[in-house]
């Protein structure tokens, strides 16, 4: 279930081990939520803890990736990255983020000066960074359309506007149904995104976590003012959040885009402000994680807001990378929406949880760096689901 680029990727695994797939979503297109909203970055690992899913599977997936794109001939563009300390109190963060990307393996790294920052990126500024010479652009949606033609290509379907209403185990097999009509597998592996947690439930995974939506929004800079940069320029993030804060990142149609900030959504695919669903809302206030979450981080998400009403503070936060930007220099982009898990104590969870229940797999929580590592993950719930 799930035709974003994780399902389509787990789908095509298992074609190339042999089984009959077929690939269930509710929308028209593949790669409609998250997987076509997201940033294009493939990421090569910086931040991750050692040892943790995030950090293998991202290490593993982006060669995958790479090897994928070029098979296919797909862009795939290293244009680097800059994560950058604007201020002398942002340098032993750096150093950490430092020590795990070396320790993840990430290839090339070097920590800049503030005059060797420049010569990678003229127009920012800082007092020093790391760059990480190998992260890459990529455009997802059509790695997607990529991974549905092979599972097309091997005999498997893709089976669009199939929306499931009631997932029954019986015996060894799953019963998948919409209104309209009811399939039977040996397997299913749930790749839902924004939808995970109601999909879980459905299968039978009770347990938490459960999606809090946040919307991220993006600017975009003018045509005439892509020059400003080159390739992608991060700021050191805030451990205490899984979210990397407003940055600038080239897209590979040569477009600049700024952000994403991170906003409570009032709609799981709510992309505009206005966007409000009250099942959803509801879900979201109602989950015993979500008041825990709210009184540790109200400060955050306050800011969050402002930067979302007002262009000026949004454009000041990313002026403090690239001073020469000014509030001229975009025009609105489009959004997207991240499906974030909370835990029942409220807690963010970062790390990849996948889920097993019978015959049902269950991807809880696939956050980025779920796009790059997505070939990589598929690997390992194809293990999984052949081994178990």
């Amino acid at each position: 279930m799930g035709a974003g680029i994780l399902g389509l990727a787990v789908a095509r695994r298992l074609t190339q081990l042999g089984a009959q797939v077929t690939v269930l979503d509710k929308e028209d297109r593949v790669a409609a939520h998250q997987t076509g909203h997201n940033s294009g970055v493939a990421h090569a690992g910086l931040y991750y803890q050692p040892g943790s899913l995030k950090a293998r599977l991202c290490r593993r997936g982006i060669g995958l990736l790479e090897k994928f794109c070029a098979e296919h001939e797909l862009p795939y563009d290293e244009c680097g990255k800059l994560v950058v300390a604007r201020t002398e109190a942002e340098l032993r963060p750096l150093r950490e983020i430092q020590r795990r990307a070396t320790e993840n393996g990430v290839p090339d790294l070097r920590w800049l000066s503030a005059a060797e920052l420049r010569e990678i990126e003229p127009h920012a500024t800082g007092v020093a960074a790391l760059h990480s010479p190998r992260t890459a652009i990529v455009d997802f949606p059509a790695v997607t359309q990529a991974l549905a033609a092979e599972v097309v290509a091997a005999g498997g379907s893709v089976r669009l506007g199939f929306e499931v209403v009631r997932i029954v185990r019986a015996g060894s097999e799953v019963v998948v149904a919409s209104s309209q009509e009811a399939l039977t597998f040996d397997l299913l592996v749930v790749c839902a995104g924004l939808q995970s947690d109601r999909v879980a439930r459905l299968a039978g995974d009770t347990d938490g976590p459960a999606i809090v939506p946040f919307r991220g929004e993006y600017y975009r800079l003018v045509p005439s003012r892509t020059s400003l940069v080159r390739g992608l320029i991060y700021p050191v993030p805030d451990p205490r959040y899984p979210f990397l804060g407003v940055h600038f990142t080239r897209r590979v149609d040569g477009g600049v885009d700024i952000g994403p900030n991170a906003v409570l959504a009032l709609a799981r695919e709510g992309y505009r402000r206005r966007d409000l669903h009250p099942r959803d809302l509801w879900e979201t206030l109602s989950w015993p994680g979500f008041r825990p979450l709210a009184r540790q981080h109200w400060r955050t998400g306050l800011k969050e807001m402002y930067g979302s009403v007002s262009k000026h503070a949004f454009v000041a936060a990313a002026r403090s990378f690239v001073p020469e930007l000014t509030v001229a220099d975009v025009v609105p982009a489009p959004a997207g929406v991240r499906a974030q898990a909370v835990d029942r104590d409220g807690s963010l969870v970062d790390d990849f949880r996948i889920g097993r229940v019978g015959p049902i797999v269950t991807v809880r929580n696939a956050p980025s760096p779920a796009a790059t590592s997505s070939l990589a993950i598929a690997e390992y719930i194809a293990d999984q689901v052949l081994t178990n």
